[in-house]
């Protein structure tokens, strides 16, 4: 199983770490607060929701195949269930 680290980078910017397999991948993602809101509800935090996207993407692919930098809601437009099933995750 993969090890996912999330450390704060800016202002709703935030450096993923996946380790697997002897090897490791980093990813520059932005998480604004209306993102929390919507995909982790009430209480969710940007840290735990990371975790749990990156959690979902290595589902369906390789730690070298996620994008390097991107905006959290672009996860949406590759996997149209992203939205349903992250909410249950975090």
């Amino acid at each position: 199983m993969a090890e996912i680290t999330v450390a704060l980078r800016g202002e709703d910017r935030y450096l993923v770490t996946v380790k697997d397999g002897g090897s490791e991948s980093e990813h520059e993602v932005t998480v604004t607060p209306e993102d929390v809101a919507r995909y982790a509800g009430a209480g969710g935090s940007a840290e735990k929701l990371l975790v749990a996207s990156f959690e979902f993407l290595l589902e369906r692919e390789p730690k070298e195949s996620i994008l390097g930098r991107f905006e959290l809601p672009v996860i949406e437009r590759y996997f149209p269930e992203y939205a349903g099933r992250v909410r249950g995750m975090v």
